[in-house]
């Protein structure tokens, strides 16, 4: 692979986090009844950028948790035959709560759908909201996310490259051409 563009700094990034807080407080009237729900790995420090976002703004603290999707996955025969089981860690009770689900990149829709079925497993939520850093288009499943933070058009022959300083010492969103 070659590096193509940078399509988002760290400023960008941050400028695009503090938009989706605010989006997810004015369409949620607040965030009382609120989880915040981190797909893993890099969904679960762009959910805790979120929280630290909104307490700041409305000064209150959302419960914040990780989900991990492993054998969830519809392609997980083509993943690795050694696919480790990190963890679930949601707050006490989702039931009846709105959840809202944060991934980095949105692209075909199979992990959000695989990240669904593993929440519902987890309570029945009053309502489920998806949050992306970057929607890339090229859905096979119907699902839209509520809250963008950049729309991408790309091809299927690049990859959108999403790194937080948390896992890979630097915030930088860039596309990549398959070689």
């Amino acid at each position: 692979m070659i590096n193509k563009s940078v399509i988002m700094d760290e400023a960008a990034i941050r400028r695009a986090l503090t938009r989706i807080a605010h989006e997810i407080i004015e369409r949620n009237k607040g965030v009382e009844d609120c989880i915040i729900v981190g797909i893993k790995t890099r969904g679960i420090y762009l959910a805790q950028r979120l929280v630290e976002r909104i307490e700041l703004i409305e000064n209150v603290k959302v419960p914040v948790g990780e989900l991990d999707i492993t054998f969830y996955r519809d392609d997980l025969q083509h993943k690795s035959e050694d696919a480790v089981l990190q963890g679930s860690q949601l707050p006490d009770q989702i039931t009846g709560k709105t959840v809202i689900l944060v991934d980095d990149v949105l692209y075909t829709g199979r992990t959000v759908r695989a990240a669904l079925d593993a929440l519902i497993d987890n309570g029945r939520p009053r309502m489920i909201q998806l949050a992306v850093l970057v929607d890339r288009g090229h859905r096979e499943l119907p699902i839209r996310p509520d809250f963008v933070g950049k729309n991408v058009p790309t091809s299927r022959t690049e990859i959108v490259d999403v790194q937080l300083a948390e896992v890979d010492v630097m915030d930088i969103v860039s596309i990549r051409q398959l070689l």
